[in-house]
């Protein structure tokens, strides 16, 4: 199997950055240099079939699951031990569903994880979501960059910083519209909310207030089956957390990252 692109900065515990549907590696941008600045080793990768990594086939969360271990253990030295054979995941919209999927079958692979955004699959608005964009796909003739104009607006929230908004678009705009359906699917046909209670491992979910996919109530029922995680709702933004209010979103991802994991588990 290929190793899917990917760019990385700095040096420490390896925190790996799993991007949307909508995304790419650059949707993570802010994170890679900050959190390289603050001590780790932040990597961000293309998923299969963005940018410069090839498709997996079929398409969907559980391939792309295996493309994201297969890279992990290419990340990972072989002669480290304990917390050192591990990495953070932090997973939005569909990158969430993958790092799931991964921590579910990999555990020992993933030290903390951080959903981003991202359900489970029940009570959220992927299925609806999916088949509305898919239409609107089709209407523009798969124009993406159209297609970002449209559906942003409706994803971002009224504190949303102008240029993190004008970022997402741009991710957006450069997604093969080939691929994009093929996620659009993935995410609506995922459901591992049965599995929940098999992540072990610290957990933090976040999602925006103004959020149309990943709603609240659906993030606190995640959190309720996942033993030790804890949820936060993110004022004034929506579905892009980490660009619509970087600041906020690196504050609570890092002091979840500095917590000792006996304190955040009891």
């Amino acid at each position: 199997m290929l190793l899917p692109h990917f760019t990385a900065l700095g040096a420490g515990p390896t925190v790996l950055m799993l991007h949307g549907a909508a995304g790419g590696y650059r949707s993570f941008a802010p994170q890679v240099e900050h959190y390289a600045l603050q001590g780790f080793r932040a990597i961000a990768w293309d998923m299969p079939g963005y940018g410069l990594s090839a498709p997996v086939e079929p398409y969907g969360v559980r391939g792309l699951a295996q493309s994201c271990i297969h890279l992990i253990e290419a990340l990972l030295p072989p002669e480290a031990q304990g917390a050192q054979r591990s990495v953070v995941l932090l997973g939005h919209g569909l990158g969430g569903m993958v790092a799931q999927e991964v921590v579910m079958r990999r555990p020992e692979l993933v030290s903390r994880l951080v959903l981003s955004g991202s359900t489970s699959g029940p009570d959220s608005g992927w299925a609806e979501e999916a088949q509305r964009q898919i239409a609107l796909l089709d209407a523009s003739a798969n124009d993406m960059l159209a297609l970002a104009k449209t559906v942003l607006p409706g994803q971002t929230g009224p504190l949303a910083l102008a240029e993190g908004v004008q970022l997402a678009r741009h991710c957006m705009a450069q997604v093969s519209p080939v691929t994009y359906r093929l996620a659009l699917q993935a995410q609506a046909a995922f459901d591992r909310d049965a599995a929940l209670a098999h992540i072990h491992v610290p957990t933090l979910l976040i999602t925006g207030e103004q959020d149309p996919v990943a709603p609240g109530r659906a993030i606190e029922r995640m959190a309720g089956k996942i033993h030790g995680s804890r949820w936060v709702q993110m004022p004034g933004v929506g579905h892009w957390q980490n660009l619509e209010a970087p600041d906020a979103f690196d504050a609570l991802v890092l002091d979840f990252l500095h917590q000792r994991v006996d304190r955040w588990l009891h």
